[in-house]
């Protein structure tokens, strides 16, 4: 049976195209929804484009209602009827109750090799803390923040002359090629690691 998969964004929405063109073929599992908490994040302009239907849910109109925000989410989703959901540059915490609610079937991409810096502004310190790699890590969603167990990892060396923006933007084809996999993966019940290591 094909799995329904609700894409979750903030913002251009470039790990949920590099999904949603992954979900094809023989593929078992296909893109219902893309959901934003904003309304002009580009990336729902870009699911239109490919046909995948949209909604937002806009944070703001909930603001010191957390509660109130995850119940609005949660009613966009039910009109869906997901079996996974996949965060892609969702840039909202969410509470136990939600997680827990759709716990074993929410992936999340992080840009880091977690469990080292969870959080935001993971470039900078991976450069500051002068590691000699980098990466990005899918994971399951727990109530714990980017703490779930780790399902795939993409690594790429930090190079003299890096700084945050360049480190980003080479890993973001690591990124666009990780989460598919696991993805893919994922929903053909396989919940091994998977590690990438770019030259």
């Amino acid at each position: 049976m094909t799995q329904r998969v609700a894409i979750l964004i903030s913002g251009g929405g470039s790990n949920m195209v590099a999904l949603a063109r992954s979900m094809t073929g023989d593929h078992p599992a296909r893109p219902v929804l893309v959901l934003s908490n904003r309304p002009d994040a580009g990336g729902l302009d870009r699911a239109q484009e490919m046909g995948i239907e949209t909604a937002v849910v806009d944070h703001r109109a909930h603001k010191g209602d957390r509660p109130g925000f995850e119940t609005a989410l949660n009613t966009a989703l039910d009109a869906a009827k997901p079996d996974l959901i996949c965060l892609a540059g969702f840039m909202r915490v969410l509470t136990s109750a939600f997680t827990e609610r759709w716990a074993g079937r929410m992936l999340n991409i992080h840009p880091s090799l977690l469990p080292k810096y969870r959080g935001l502004d993971t470039h900078a310190r991976a450069l500051e803390a002068k590691d000699a790699f980098h990466g990005c890590t899918v994971h399951e969603v727990t109530a714990e923040l980017d703490g779930g167990p780790i399902l795939g990892q993409a690594r790429l060396p930090i190079l003299p002359n890096d700084t945050a923006s360049s480190l980003a933007a080479r890993l973001l084809p690591l990124e666009h090629a990780l989460y598919p996999l696991v993805l893919r993966r994922f929903c053909d019940g396989n919940r091994d690691p998977l590690t990438i290591d770019a030259e």
